[in-house]
Order: structure tokens, then sequence, then C-alpha cells
């Protein structure tokens, strides 16, 4: 496939509007992740479509590890394909519709149509994943390098108020379980993830103003898009200290990862909890979210991306252990509100520092990096998770998280935080 193009290269000054309408895609998207990837479809997976079935957690992580191999290994060379043709609101616009439809479909599913609930999820998490490739690479060019922390954390904040309404919004649906007559409301959850989705998906394809330079010439996207990962690893010799990142990255990002999917699913098995107990704890981890988002965000600021990330980390550790340990419901809200601002700092931090260390002229295809490690790194908890809890029991498996946590915490301590450019700030850039 080739293209021809020619644009001319329009920088105007960062503003508050294109911030908002960036942040309010993270509010969109949130639908999928909390009603798809953590509350509503591994409940109803695991309870009706996989109904009976003893591999029910290994199945539900594999067709996770599935879905984050095939991002993985598409990402780089769609994060350089859109950093060389400027494309990344186009390939965003597909892989959202890709999500939207898939999860749509997810309402069809219903007992037994193990394979089908597999390959709808893998295809919905495909397009969300793969999109968050280019809404990423986005970050660099509505705001300035001191504010990377901030606007980061603004976005995750968003994001997590999205989960809050979402929730809000299907708290009906779920206040039955998982009773016969309540099935239907429970499927209608999806179709409700995919609506909001759709709709607050709309401002950003309409109103974010893409910048970046294209060239008039024909080129092939695969064929460009190898070429460029290719001299993007010899250049791994010239950038060692972001390499240094993304193998820690990888690696505690695989723990963070495996909590939130298997979540709800412990709390259901291990502490025997109702769905509505489940739904109001993930209310509870995405209030606190929106605190540890911003409020750390604006420390990473003040006292640098790393340090910040450290805290959240070690944070971290001290949720796996108490998780291993809870057995109330009380105790298991009080994790939740931790994990929370555990989750929103971890995340946002984890973007920012990325793009503090990151050459300028790189930060697209670098940050198809950052996803494809981070993509890459879901691969294996998961499975591992899965398999540990299906052969021995869900307590055990949380201790692989508290490992993997751990190495990529010391890790980090090998990165050197490099100084961003010390700009004057203007209202605009905030």
């Amino acid at each position: 496939m080739s293209v021809e193009t020619t644009h001319i290269n329009e920088n105007p000054p960062p503003s508050r509007s294109q911030i908002f309408v960036w942040t309010l895609f993270d509010f969109a998207n949130t639908a999928f992740y909390v009603l798809i990837l953590t509350v509503g479809y591994p409940l109803y997976f695991k309870e009706v479509v996989a109904k009976g079935n003893q591999n029910g957690d290994f199945l539900w992580g594999l067709a996770f590890s599935i879905s984050m191999l095939i991002v993985a290994f598409i990402s780089p060379i769609l994060g350089a394909v859109a950093d060389y043709s400027a494309g990344k609101k186009r390939f965003l616009l597909i892989f959202t519709a890709i999500c939207i439809v898939a999860t749509s479909g997810l309402f069809f599913i219903t007992e037994s149509m193990i394979v089908w609930g597999i390959f709808l999820l893998i295809m919905a998490n495909i397009g969300f994943e793969a999109g968050l490739v280019f809404y990423d690479s986005f970050l660099p060019e509505i705001t300035t390098p001191r504010s990377y922390g901030r606007v980061s954390g603004y976005g995750f904040a968003m994001g997590y108020i999205g989960s809050l309404v979402t929730l809000a919004v299907a708290y009906p649906l779920f206040i039955k379980g998982f009773s016969s007559e309540n099935i239907i409301n429970i499927r209608y959850s999806f179709l409700l993830a995919a609506g909001f989705f759709f709709v607050f998906s709309i401002p950003l394809f309409l109103f974010l103003k893409e910048k970046s330079k294209r060239v008039n010439q024909k080129f092939s996207f695969i064929k460009v898009g190898i070429q460029r990962i290719k001299a993007t690893f010899k250049e791994f010799e010239k950038h060692k200290n972001v390499g240094k990142f993304l193998l820690s990255y990888f690696i505690y990002i695989d723990g963070i990862n495996t909590i939130i999917i298997f979540s709800s699913i412990f709390a259901r098995e291990s502490l025997q909890l109702e769905i509505i107990d489940i739904v109001i704890f993930f209310a509870m981890v995405q209030t606190s979210a929106i605190a540890g988002s911003v409020i750390f965000g604006i420390l990473a600021d003040h006292f640098g991306q790393k340090k910040t990330l450290t805290a959240t980390l070690i944070l971290w550790l001290g949720i796996v252990v108490v998780a291993y340990f809870v057995t109330g419901k009380i105790l298991f809200y009080v994790v939740g509100i931790l994990a929370g601002i555990a989750l929103g700092s971890s995340q946002s931090t984890s973007r920012s520092l990325m793009s503090t260390i990151t050459p300028i002229e790189k930060k697209t295809e670098f940050f198809g990096f950052y996803s494809f490690f981070g993509k890459a790194s879901a691969i294996v908890g998961p499975l591992i998770f899965g398999y540990i809890s299906s052969q021995m029991n869900q307590r055990i498996a949380i201790i692989s998280v508290g490992v993997l946590i751990l190495v990529g915490l010391m890790l980090l301590q090998r990165v050197i935080e490099e100084k961003a450019t010390q700009e004057i700030l203007s209202p605009n850039n905030l």
C-alpha cells in the first residue's frame, strides 16, 4: 500500500481547548476499559460463557495475552509509519472503530460460545491498545516538555472520571447480579461501553489538530515502517537510557496489567463478593485514581518523574502484600483506594517520563516501542497468573505479580532522568 501526500508543516501553539479535546478521548475509551476489561465482561466470561470450565482463569488470561501479542508486534510499525506519514489521527480512527464494533458484538455472546467470546475480546482489545499508540504520541504536540507530567495526569484523570460516569450509568444493570432474568442487562452493558466510546471520541477526530510534516513522495507503509524500526534498533546504542527505561517498564507494567484484568475475578471467587460490590469497589478505585493521576502528575513535574514513579511502585508492592492476606470486603475496599492512587500515578508518570527522555524527532516512533514493551509485557503476566490460579489458587498467583513489580522497580533505578527543556509557561500551555 502506498500514498502520495504534500503537506506544509503547521505548528500553532498548544491551547487549552486542544488539551481538553485530547483528554476527552481518555474519558471515552475508559468505558471499554472498565466494563469490558475489569468489571462486566470478565465476570460474564467466567460465569456464563465459560461456565463450569475449570480453566476459566487460564482462558481469560490467554485471550488477553493473544491480543497483546498481536498489538506488541504491530505497534512499532504503526508508530514508525505514523511518525513518517503524519497519519496518527487516521490510524487512531481505524483502531477505535475496530474496538467499538467488536465490543458491540460481545452483546451476542452467550453460554458456551467460548471461541467467539475470546475472538471478539481479542479484536476489541487490539483496537483499543493499538489506538493508544497514536493517542499517546499526541502528548508532545499539545503541550511543552515542562508540562508533560501534569497534562498526562489530566488525561488519566479525565479517563477516571469517564470510568465513574460509566459505572454510574451501568449500575442499575448490575444490581440483580447474575440471576437468569438479569443476564440480558449485563449484556446491555457491553453495548453501553461501545456507545460511550463512540460518542465521546468524536470531538478528537473533529477538532484535534495534527502537527506534523509530510514529504512529497510515494512510499509503502509496511516497507517504510520496517525500515524505520530497523534504524531505531540500531540507534538504541545512542539511546541506551530509553532502552533501560523500556526494560523496567516492560516488567513492572506486566504486574500492574495483571492486577487490573484479574481483580474482579479475584474479588468474585476468592472473596465471594457480589457483582454490585465489585462495581462499588471499582468506583472507589477510579475515584482515588483521579487524585493519584493529578496530584502525582504535579509532584512529578516538581520532584522528577523517576522519583515519583519509584514511590508509586513501592506503593504497589505494599498493595500486593495486603491483597495476599485480605479476607473481608472492608479491607478489600481499602486496598482498592490505594490501588487507584497507585494506578493513576504509575500510568501518567510512566507516560510523562517516556516523553521526557525521548528525543523530540523520535517521539512517535519511540512511543511505538513504549507501546510495544507495554503490550508485550502483558503477554506473560496474565498467562502466569491464569495458569497458577487454575492449578493452585489465586492467592499464590498474586505472589508472581509482586515479583514482577519488584524487579521492574530495581531496574528503574538504572534510568537517568534527563532534564526537559526549560520553557517559559504561558496560560495556553496549561
